[in-house]
Parts: structure tokens; sequence; C-alpha cells
């Protein structure tokens, strides 16, 4: 009689601990599931304290100074780049050259072939067009007839020169390029005609200037040239070598007047250096 009961016993508790066991499995995966989000999180914090704390503090730097770069920084080159414009550093141009000058039309009587000297600065608006200032002084020489009908022993020309000159890059992509330049201002030439007098301190003759013809006049020039671009990785850089050749007019007073020797052209070649 005992043995219906005990196993109806047995039953009703296997039931109750199967119920038990069903409810603490549900309630553990639900703690589980709403714990998980905090828990990934508190490791996620954890994970970046210690990388915050463990001495390298150029990380968090770092990761600023990117995010600084993605946001406002583009912004902040941008403006640089607005504010530097056609005036900034990146834009003066330079130029320095030597060279030989040689008469041409009615003033080869006049004179003679010579040196020059070429200075100047300026902007680059852009890969083609440049507006320089330049300086240029010329030295030639006086044709021995010429130094005689004036009575001297020898002699010299010397023209000195203020002008603006737009240069023109025609293919200024290329590393070997062709630019046109021309432009005009001021000129003075003086002639010099010299003779030879004893003596210095040390018993040598000197050559002292016995007449001189100045002018200061407007003149103009036109030339053509060849650059070769050197420097910078892949051909880019801003030096160019060049080599030119140009047309000078100056509007001098004509032979018979006290102040000048008339008009004068001559055809300075010039190499050097530009950037």
């Amino acid at each position: 009689m005992s043995s219906p009961l005990w196993t109806s016993l047995m039953q009703r508790v296997s039931l109750l601990c199967g119920a038990a066991i069903f409810s603490a499995s549900f309630a553990s995966a639900q703690y589980v599931s709403s714990t998980t989000p905090n828990s990934l999180s508190t490791n996620e914090s954890s994970s970046l304290q210690f990388v915050s704390d463990d001495g390298f503090g150029g990380v968090p730097a770092l990761n600023a100074a990117v995010g600084a770069l993605g946001s406002g920084g583009g912004r902040g080159a941008g403006q640089y780049e607005r504010k530097t414009g056609v005036f900034s550093v990146n834009h003066l141009a330079f130029e320095a050259g030597a060279g030989f000058n040689a008469p041409i039309g009615n003033d080869t009587p006049y004179i003679t072939w010579g040196g020059n000297f070429t200075g100047g600065g300026g902007l680059n608006f852009n890969k083609r067009l440049s507006l320089l200032g330049e300086f240029q002084f010329m030295d030639n020489k006086l044709p021995g007839a010429f130094v005689a009908a004036g009575g001297g022993q020898g002699g010299n020309a010397h023209i000195i020169s203020l002008t603006a000159d737009p240069v023109i890059d025609l293919f200024p992509s290329r590393v070997n390029s062709m630019y046109v330049t021309g432009g005009g201002g001021y000129y003075h030439k003086s002639t010099n005609f010299t003779v030879e007098e004893c003596c210095d301190f040390e018993g040598y003759p000197v050559n002292v200037t016995a007449n001189s013809f100045t002018s200061n006049q407007g003149g103009a020039n036109i030339g053509l040239g060849l650059s070769h671009r050197v420097g910078g990785v892949y051909g880019d850089g801003k030096m160019k070598l060049f080599g030119e050749a140009r047309y000078v007019y100056i509007h001098t007073p004509a032979i018979g007047q006290t102040n000048g020797l008339g008009t004068t052209e001559l055809i300075p070649v010039t190499f050097g250096l530009r950037f």
C-alpha cells in the first residue's frame, strides 16, 4: 500500500524540480541578455582606460589630431591657401644673369661689343605669366675711329636701365620651354672718352675721362628665350636655367646735341637663373 503512495510522491517531486530548473534557466537567459551590453561597455571602457593610462599619452593625442584634420583641419588649410594669394612668398620671382651685347643698325659706328649683367625680382601670377622689375648694366667699348674723332685714346659706353618686363611661358608644363618677354622703362646712357696721363702714386700711367656725354631717356625691349627647369622630384621645381636674346631700343638724343650720341640699338644676350 505504501508503494503507490511513494510513487505518486516521487512524481510530484520530479515535476516540481523540472519546473524549478526551467524557471532558473529562463531567468538566467534573461539576465545574460540584459547584462551583456553593460559587460561589453565595461570591458571597452576598461580597455580604453588601460590604453590611456599605460603611459602612451601620444595615442589619444594622435587620435584627436586625426579627428581635427578630418573636421576642422581641412578648412583651416583652405583658409590659409586663400590668405596667401598672389602676393605670398611662394609667388615671388627672382632672376640673375650675365652675357654679352652686340650693336645693330645705325649705332654700329658709335658703339661696339661688350658685356651685361641683369638682376630682377617680381611676381609669378601663375605658371604661365610673371612680371619682373629688372635692373641691367651694359658695358660696351667704343670703335677706334670714333674714339680718335672724339680726341681720346680710349672710351666706353655705359647703359643702366630700370624696366618692368612681363614674361610669358609658352609651354609651362614642360621641363624645356620657350618664353617671350619685353617691356620698357628708364635708361641712362653715358659715353666716355679717356686719355692716358702720368702718373699714379706708383708711377704708372692712368686713364682719365677727357670728355663725356650722358642722357636719360625712355626705352623699350623685346625678346625670346629658352628655359630648362631644374630641381623637384618630377621635374616640377621652380628653378629654371635660361638663355635669351633681346632687342633694346633707346631714344637717345641726336649726335649733334651735346648731351647724347643718337639712337642706341643693341642685342643683349643673357644666360642666367630664374626662380
